[in-house]
This record gives C-alpha cells, sequence and structure tokens, in this order.
C-alpha cells in the first residue's frame, strides 16, 4: 500500500452520481460528480459510463485503489451477470481494478451520519423505505414496494393524496383550496373555469402520464401546508406512515440512532419537521440527517480494509 493510495464510495443515484476518494488517513483525496447511473433508471452501459466517469474525477493521480463500493437503491439489480460485468469493466478502465461491493443507499445513508454499527434508517424520496442496519449491513427492512404496491408517505404518494383531495373537492362542489387550484394549474394548465368534467379531465391527465409523475406534486403540498389544511393533513398523514415504518424496523425500547434521508424529509421539509416530532414523541434515540451518501460509502469502503478502526472521512 502506498501512501496515495485511496478507497472509493459512491452515490448512484437515478439523477446524479457522486463519487468520493478518500486516503487511508480519511483526509479527502477528490471528488466526482456525473449523470444519473443507476442501472434500475437508465440503460445499463449508460449507467456504468456514468458511474466510471464520477469515479475518474474523483481518483484523479491516485495511482491504487484499495477498494471501492457502490451504494444505490434497488442494488437487487447487480445479481444480474451481465450488469456486474459492464460496471466492472468501465470502474477498471478508470482504475478501479479490485473488487467492487454494491450495498443499499441505507445502508450508505446511515454510514454517511454516524460512526455506530447499528440503527435505523429512513429514506423518503420518490419512494419510501425504513431499514435496520445492524454491523453497518441491511438486516431488514419495511416498505419500499414502490408506487403500485407500498411507500406511503414518500413523494409518488404524497402527490398522489394531493390529487385525490382534489378530486374529492370537485366532487362534492366545494371551492377549491389552494392545494386543489395548485394541482388543476399543473395538470390542466388550459383550464378556464371548473365545471362538472372537470374530474373527468383530472383524472384522464393523471392517468395519461406515467404514475411516476404524481411525485412532482410533493413540492406542490409542502409549499401549501402551513396555509392550507388539506395540505398540511397530507404531511402529517405521510409522517405518521413513515414514523410507523421506522418504528416497527427497530426493536422494543432500541435507543440505537435514527437517520433520515431524502428530499421529502430534509431538515428544512415539513414532512421531515413533521416526522422528527412524531418520532420524538416516540422513543429518545438520537435522530439524524444523513449528509452524503458518497462519504459513506467511502466509509464503507475504508472499513471493509482496514476494520472499525477507519477513520471516517474528513471533509
Amino acid at each position: 500500500m502506498t501512501e496515495h493510495s485511496v478507497d472509493v464510495g459512491v452515490d448512484v443515484g437515478g439523477t446524479s452520481t457522486r463519487a468520493l476518494a478518500v486516503r487511508p488517513d480519511g483526509t479527502v483525496h477528490g471528488r466526482g460528480t456525473a449523470g444519473g447511473g443507476n442501472p434500475n433508471s437508465h440503460p445499463t452501459d449508460l449507467a456504468a459510463k456514468r458511474v466510471a466517469e464520477a469515479v475518474r474525477d474523483a481518483l484523479a493521480g491516485a495511482p491504487r485503489v484499495r477498494a471501492c463500493v457502490l451504494g444505490m437503491a434497488g442494488e437487487s439489480k447487480f445479481t444480474d451477470p451481465a450488469v456486474v460485468a459492464a460496471f466492472e469493466t468501465a470502474l477498471d478502465q478508470v482504475g478501479v481494478t479490485g473488487p467492487v461491493t454494491v450495498v443499499s443507499d441505507a445502508e450508505v445513508a446511515f454510514a454517511s451520519a454516524t460512526s455506530e454499527p447499528t440503527g435505523t434508517v429512513v429514506i423518503g424520496g420518490t419512494g419510501a423505505v425504513a431499514a435496520r442496519i445492524v454491523d453497518h449491513r441491511k438486516a431488514s427492512w419495511i416498505d419500499g414496494w414502490g408506487w403500485l404496491l407500498g411507500d406511503e408517505g414518500s413523494a409518488y404518494w404524497i402527490g398522489r393524496e394531493a390529487v385525490r383531495v382534489t378530486l374529492r373537492t370537485l366532487q362534492l362542489a366545494e371551492p377549491p383550496g389552494p392545494l386543489a387550484r395548485a394541482v388543476l394549474t399543473e395538470a390542466l394548465p388550459t383550464l378556464s373555469d371548473v365545471d362538472t368534467k372537470t374530474v373527468n379531465h383530472l383524472i384522464t391527465a393523471a392517468n395519461a402520464e406515467p404514475p411516476i409523475r404524481l411525485a412532482r406534486f410533493a413540492s406542490t403540498v409542502s409549499a401549501l401546508a402551513a396555509t392550507d389544511p388539506a395540505a398540511a393533513d397530507i404531511v402529517t398523514r405521510a409522517a405518521e406512515h413513515l414514523a410507523a415504518i421506522a418504528q416497527t424496523a427497530r426493536q422494543p425500547d432500541e435507543d440505537t440512532p435514527i437517520v433520515l434521508a431524502g428530499s421529502v424529509i430534509g431538515p428544512e421539509s415539513p414532512v421531515g419537521a413533521a416526522l422528527r416530532a412524531r418520532l420524538a414523541s416516540l422513543t429518545e434515540a438520537p435522530v439524524l440527517f444523513a449528509p452524503d451518501g458518497a462519504l459513506g460509502a467511502a466509509w464503507l469502503a475504508a472499513l471493509s480494509v482496514t476494520g472499525p478502526t477507519a477513520p471516517r472521512p474528513h471533509t
């Protein structure tokens, strides 16, 4: 091992990819970014190319990679030998010649927030899942079933609830509130007057798009939560769903950390604030935010080489 060897962690997302290379002492060697590299969202060759680009920029000048960890949602994709081969080939071309470990986004999120080996992570983004982490690895998880079967409290779920509230308001012939008006403006931009046919128009518009597009209304709900009771109710129910799966993932009376990750439950999010309040009523465990999935992945890479004495990356 040379003093310039590094461990590499990659946070592989559907819209962006971030790589972090750290030296054995925990100092940062380099960073790299690229477009979405999750093969669940993009063609495999393109996804592998983008991950390799981010890693290449992070490595810049590093002569040797000790370990590389990729963290992503839907890591089961790597049970496909063709996917594994594509990523190994692309990474080999930028200097990652050793084994590449693929772990879940839950594991890297937890590792980014705490050095504790065991606890719970709640991810609230387009989807939603709670996972129990034991010795830095995902031991079990609750929900995360996707938009059709579950993901209550996710951006998709929140957006769908916003449309359902709007439909209910129209069917009851009640005056649309701020949330309903915002949904109608976004979904039916050419609408001039609300009438008896508006319900059908909204149903048709929603069904004409990929279901996951409903997630775009989550930001509308968050923006109106302080002024519209309907939006506030959705926020409250989303937080209750997420708190419930967090508690289900934990052992009774467990006091290990709970880590929150994802745009829906971030520090400034109304859902995040409601979730923290709900968790505080249920447990005295510390609630933390995941700052950087790439950091967590890089530390997991270092742990795989050095063991529990591996220093956390200094960012």
